[in-house]
């Protein structure tokens, strides 16, 4: 008690002394002007506050029934000094404006025509590629991730390796230039005790391109050699077409423009393509090629447009379809189904562009489907698609009596097959209450974390 009455004399004593009473006033009227400012005129330090309260937050007891996953913190040269640089990543455009607001890209324009004007504000043109800068956004906020390695199911390289091997991928640049960032990569998280302990087999990194683009065998001109580099052997590879030989690669749906903040945004949306009015039996959308001989885009296009009054053609080499323009998403909107043939490799975006607008996919090579996204169609690709051979098309087969030997129930029931696997395939941008939908972030996370939990389970047996 006299230890208090000391203390509460001397602050007595301390605030009758005018000068120090007009600082604690002082104090108390700005501190309040600070915090307004903080919180309305810098919305990135309030991220930033959110990101530092759920970092102190350790993931609930339940929440996470397959483990945690931790996040690399990369030298800044493996993913946000590529962001800085985005005018040098391609060389024909900047991707800087492609690559904003975490990879979702600009707010999509032109399509109050399309839909009602509520479910425009969902809608983003983003870019096919941008799925490594979007990965990392999520799982930065992801709801099972842990700042201690020693608790962690599994390890996330935030390495943007698609953006770092695309600016070599064109002109004349040597093996070892497209090689380069990737070797660094490597020796950087090969030397973290993480890694050491398990020799990577709990690490996974998300690849924005297609399997190929990393497996260069020699030096030839296309790709680089990442994903043939001994180290990445055991890790688990997250990319947007896997290599249907490699069991420890996993494909994941190729980002789309549709990117929900709230469970009433995609039921609005579902609801949306169930109720369409589709004017046309189908569609092709996708460009000529001179360089390809015989080019099978080609026969698509011309066989869509002798069939006028059943098909609605998009030709993307006079209209820009890569990160999806109102007129590609008017096309689907508006067709029972959507050709889907190989692009410059099997699988295409337009696949899921098409089943996002509740449009039937008709692929032409079976590798475009099968043995891909198999976490994220949970059904038999012949219950949601058609399959035409690519011989067939070449050798005079109509695609248009093909596609009307379906009677409207079974089309009806193809449809709804489609629209019960859009959230599945699409990614939701997070919400103002930071939950979630079970989306393709959602499932991919928790499929990596499953499988490795699995996979350390029988190695423990």
């Amino acid at each position: 008690m006299q230890n208090f009455a000391r203390f509460t004399t001397s602050r007595r004593n301390f605030l009758d002394k005018p000068k120090n009473r007009r600082a604690w006033l002082f104090a108390g009227l700005l501190l309040p002007i600070l915090l307004l400012l903080f919180f309305t005129s810098a919305p990135k330090h309030y991220h930033s506050f959110r990101r530092l309260r759920q970092r102190l937050q350790a993931p609930q007891d339940g929440q996470c029934k397959y483990g945690t996953i931790y996040v690399y913190d990369l030298p800044p040269i493996f993913n946000q000094k590529l962001l800085d640089n985005c005018h040098d990543l391609d060389p024909w455009t900047s991707l800087c404006k492609t690559l904003s607001n975490d990879g979702f890209g600009p707010k999509a324009t032109g399509l109050d025509g399309i839909m009602p004007r509520d479910l425009t504000q969902a809608w983003y043109w983003t870019h096919m590629f941008s799925g490594e800068v979007m990965f990392h956004a999520r799982i930065s906020n992801y709801r099972c991730r842990t700042y201690d390695p020693d608790s962690a199911t599994a390890f996330y390289i935030p390495f943007y390796a698609g953006l770092a091997t695309a600016k070599y991928l064109y002109g004349n640049s040597s093996a070892s230039e497209r090689d380069s960032q990737c070797e660094s990569l490597l020796k950087w998280v090969t030397g973290q005790p993480s890694w050491k302990r398990s020799k990577g087999a709990d690490h996974f990194i998300m690849l924005g391109r297609m399997s190929w683009d990393f497996r260069r065998n020699t030096d030839e001109k296309w790709g680089s050699s990442f994903l043939l580099m001994p180290p990445m052997r055991q890790t688990l590879k997250l990319s947007i077409e896997r290599n249907p030989w490699d069991r420890s690669e996993i494909s994941v749906p190729y980002p789309t423009g549709f990117h929900p903040k709230s469970k009433a945004e995609l039921e609005s949306w579902l609801k949306f393509v169930r109720t369409r009015n589709r004017s046309k039996l189908f569609t092709y959308v996708g460009g000529r090629r001179k360089k390809i001989k015989n080019d099978f885009r080609v026969l698509l296009l011309d066989q869509c447009r002798k069939e006028a009054d059943s098909c609605k053609a998009v030709d993307c080499s006079k209209t820009p379809c890569a990160e999806g323009t109102p007129a590609v998403l008017e096309s689907f909107l508006d067709s029972n189904f959507c050709l889907q043939p190989r692009g410059d490799a099997y699988t295409r975006r337009s696949t899921f562009d098409c089943m996002l607008a509740g449009s039937i996919p008709v692929f032409f090579w079976k590798r475009s489907i099968h043995g891909q996204f198999e976490w994220f169609m949970r059904d038999d690709p012949e219950r949601f698609s058609v399959f035409i051979g690519e011989n067939k098309v070449r050798n005079g087969t109509s695609i248009k009596k093909i596609l009307q030997g379906y009677g409207i129930e079974e089309i009806q029931m193809m449809r709804e097959r489609v629209t019960n696997l859009i959230p599945t395939i699409l990614y939701a941008m997070p919400g103002d209450d930071g939950e979630n939908s079970r989306d393709a972030f959602e499932t991919a996370f928790e499929g990596v974390l499953r499988r490795l939990k699995e996979q350390k389970q029988l190695s423990q047996q």
